[in-house]
């Protein structure tokens, strides 16, 4: 038996790192499960399992032995089923395990938000194997895995003959072996930061996004708080909360991402039951609002009731250095987080140098 509250969390990279820390400084004894390799949180959580993060019957019984308090994640998509899973059959604070199944699958999440009358792009699955038809559908197009993130496998299409070979990469890069062509949107990127507690949304930051553009639409910049006029930051958060429910995504924190049209179409290109990497919700959203984003996500995961306060106390933001080819966003190498323009943080040639 522990003289501490223990705290599970699913994934041991940089984008964790910040809960294991925020969870130590909270008292908390903290466990974490992944591969060895790039485990950067082994050194400093309390114990490591090298056990995938998808592994989820095996880490619950891990989690059974060491009697967690919670379970949780920031930074990965992945690691949300398995966050669910255990939460669910341990009874512990989380979101359903078929909701972040549902999340975390882009085809699936089509189907949710557009039977909720959510805008999002028109779509259609493909699987390996399946013949490709090209009926209905219209260039250019965007090509992507349908569960895979950091823009990896995604790919902008304008002539027909390169469809099919965009189609085979995002299948080999997906887990399972899926791929999503959709209707490619032109438009303003940006991506909502909300936390919640049973059921109840609490909207905290609106994020402007700087991306390299085609093909691959990498993300290079975030800022806070978003240049969107108020009227369209409320319009958005409304939009945002009936996309949370129509997922059935009730508790922890939820990273959505838009486009708007210059006609003001406000599309809903995706939604995860995490928070925004690249530092969005582990340092950003904090030092633009002054809440403390990481302490409420453990809160929520504790099942306690959470006090949401935000503020606007300026401007921060992240930059990353790329090459000019660069495909997805593990290519990207140091950054530079800023608060009110002045370096908050910085790493040159590595992004997990946090």
């Amino acid at each position: 038996m522990h003289d501490k509250k223990t705290i599970a969390i699913i994934g041991a990279g940089y984008l964790q790192l910040p809960l294991v820390e925020k969870a130590r400084q909270m008292g908390l004894r903290t466990i974490c499960f992944a591969w060895a390799e790039g485990a950067v949180c082994r050194e400093v959580c309390d114990r490591f399992y090298p056990v995938s993060i998808t592994e989820k019957e095996e880490i619950l019984c891990i989690c059974r032995e060491e009697q967690i308090s919670c379970v949780c994640t920031i930074g990965s998509d992945i690691s949300a089923p398995t966050v669910a899973y255990v939460a669910e059959q341990m009874g512990l604070a989380g979101n359903r395990y078929e909701a972040a199944v549902r999340a975390n699958n882009k085809y699936l999440m089509r189907q949710a938000l557009v039977a909720a009358g959510i805008d999002c792009p028109h779509y259609r699955l493909m699987v390996q194997g399946d013949q490709l038809n090209t009926d209905g559908l219209t260039l250019p197009l965007i090509v992507k895995p349908s569960d895979r993130s950091g823009s990896l496998g995604v790919q902008k299409i304008s002539r027909w003959e390169d469809l099919a070979p965009a189609i085979a990469e995002a299948e080999r890069l997906s887990i399972k072996g899926e791929s999503m062509v959709e209707e490619f949107i032109e438009g303003r990127e940006i991506s909502v930061e909300m936390i919640s507690c049973g059921g109840i949304h609490h909207a905290l930051q609106i994020t402007d996004k700087v991306t390299t553009g085609a093909p691959h639409f990498v993300e290079l910049e975030h800022h806070q708080p978003s240049s969107l006029p108020a009227q369209m930051q409320t319009r958005i958060f409304a939009i945002t909360r009936r996309a949370l429910d129509a997922l059935g995504l009730t508790n922890g924190a939820s990273h959505s991402e838009y486009k708007i049209t210059a006609d003001g179409r406000i599309v809903v290109m995706e939604i995860a039951g995490r928070m925004g990497g690249d530092f969005i919700g582990s340092h950003l959203v904090q030092l633009s609002t002054g809440y403390d984003f990481l302490r409420g996500v453990i809160e929520v995961a504790l099942g306690q009731p959470i006090e949401v306060e935000v503020k606007q106390l300026g401007s921060s933001s992240v930059v990353f250095e790329a090459a000019a080819d660069v495909s997805c966003s593990a290519d990207r190498k140091g950054y530079t987080i800023y608060r009110n323009n002045e370096i908050y943080k910085q790493s040159v040639g590595s992004r997990t140098d946090l």
